[in-house]
């Protein structure tokens, strides 16, 4: 059976659909149409369709989506059902508020173990998973399954880091060092560019003042 094409922007929705449906779910509505979930999530109608068209559709004409249904099957998707272990690359401020987030163990993820070079913090516990030597990462991910790393360290580091991470098995990199990686086809990286991302609200606010550019992006 052929592949099928999914594209960057409807993988980049599918995460808003199932928090606006756990939303929905949470207040007890049983179904929703594309009209009323497009108002909710200022996407249009249309869309929604042929988003949902890429996975088979999941509507029934004249009823819309059942709530409950729909948020089920977009969890399959984004593969909520399983368990992914987690490594944390760094414990500095932000890698200690990604392991203190109480979402995570929610959706499956569960932090494994914490690295970093500092030796004030490490053997220190960050809720309740002690911080390791970074010497140790690697035998670490060998010997526990080590689904992603979420790497927090300075850009200098990044890569290197990233390199090891890989070469000891790991398929899924989480990145909020400000560089882009060098790992590979087969291996999955999502970054998070904090700076991009209020570069771009920068863009939209000047945007809006100014009324020379369509800020709604």
């Amino acid at each position: 059976m052929s592949e099928k094409y999914i594209s960057k922007a409807v993988i980049g929705r599918l995460p808003r659909y199932y928090r606006y449906l756990g939303e929905l779910l949470e207040n007890d509505e049983e179904r929703i149409s594309s009209e009323e979930l497009s108002k909710l999530m200022k996407v249009t109608a249309s869309q929604i369709r042929q988003d949902f068209n890429n996975f088979g559709g999941f509507g029934q004409q004249g009823y819309g989506y059942n709530v409950k249904y729909l948020y089920g099957e977009i969890g399959k998707i984004l593969g909520v059902e399983q368990k992914h272990n987690v490594i944390l690359v760094g414990a500095g401020n932000l890698g200690s508020a990604l392991a203190k987030y109480p979402s995570f163990p929610k959706r499956g993820f569960t932090i494994s173990g914490i690295f970093d070079v500092n030796p004030d913090v490490i053997g220190k516990t960050l809720n309740g998973i002690m911080v390791r030597p970074m010497d140790e990462m690697e035998e670490f991910i060998v010997n526990n399954v080590i689904d992603i790393a979420a790497i927090t360290v300075p850009r200098d580091e990044a890569q290197t880091l990233a390199e090891k991470i890989v070469n000891a098995g790991v398929k899924a990199i989480w990145n909020f060092s400000p560089v882009d990686l060098n790992v590979g086809d087969d291996v999955v990286v999502e970054n998070v560019h904090m700076t991009d991302s209020l570069l771009k609200l920068s863009f939209n606010l000047a945007a809006m003042k100014s009324g020379k550019w369509d800020y709604r992006i």
